[in-house]
């Protein structure tokens, strides 16, 4: 089945979360798209305005506009004009509602929880495209997609973390069944990591040098 899973709304130059629609799933599958999720926050600024990233049952998309990005989740067969309608439509509800002095400098996470109640209503409109009564502006949507296609982000290019790459992930359709198996790959080795090498080894070497002149004292 087609549909949009989750969504929300994050500041692009620190990957602060805003708003966001409310998950229940805790699903292994869900619980990794969220770390894509996280992921992505932080490369908002590095990224073009409009982007896919496609991760085996799931797709991801997002746009990004006045400093602000609009990420949501939807499984693969879900159509992509209809992903990035209702992406625009957050957008133009999220512009209409906060102004950009409110966005720049807010400092909690989840500050514009309330409007999650847009969200919600949104992503229930688009899961049920019977209801859908804007033939006009899919038609534009399909039109700029074709002019315009989205990136196409593949995993790797969300780098590493903590010194190691992401973990590649290989999904079982129908089985629900995740394997993942990380690649190790240490960061190369910074000036300032030398610099901190050394001290540590000359600090290391005075202490060594004052335990000599202790037991000597003793001694004597």
């Amino acid at each position: 089945m087609s549909m949009i899973l989750s969504a929300s709304v994050v500041r692009v130059r620190d990957g602060l979360p805003l708003s966001a629609s409310t998950d229940y799933d805790q699903s292994t599958g869900m619980q990794e798209c969220r770390k894509y999720f996280k992921m992505l926050s932080k490369k908002l600024s590095q990224l073009p305005d409009r982007c896919t990233l496609k991760t085996g049952q799931y797709n991801i998309n997002f746009i990004s506009s006045l400093g602000v990005s609009y990420m949501m989740l939807c499984t693969e067969n879900y159509p992509s004009v209809l992903a990035f309608c209702f992406l625009d439509e957050l957008q133009k509800e999220f512009i209409t509602t906060y102004n950009m002095m409110k966005t720049n400098t807010a400092v909690r996470p989840y500050c514009f929880i309330e409007f999650d109640n847009f969200i919600q209503r949104t992503k229930q409109r688009y899961n049920n495209t019977r209801s859908l009564s804007t033939k006009m502006n899919l038609a534009d949507m399909q039109t700029e997609i074709k002019l315009r296609p989205p990136y196409q982000i593949s995993v790797s290019e969300l780098g590493s973390a903590n010194g190691f790459t992401h973990l590649s992930v290989v999904e079982y359709k129908g089985t629900g069944k995740i394997s993942a198996a990380p690649h190790q790959r240490l960061e190369p080795v910074t000036l300032p990591g030398i610099v901190s090498f050394v001290l540590s080894l000359l600090c290391g070497a005075l202490n060594l040098i004052r335990g000599f002149h202790a037991i000597e004292s003793l001694l004597q």
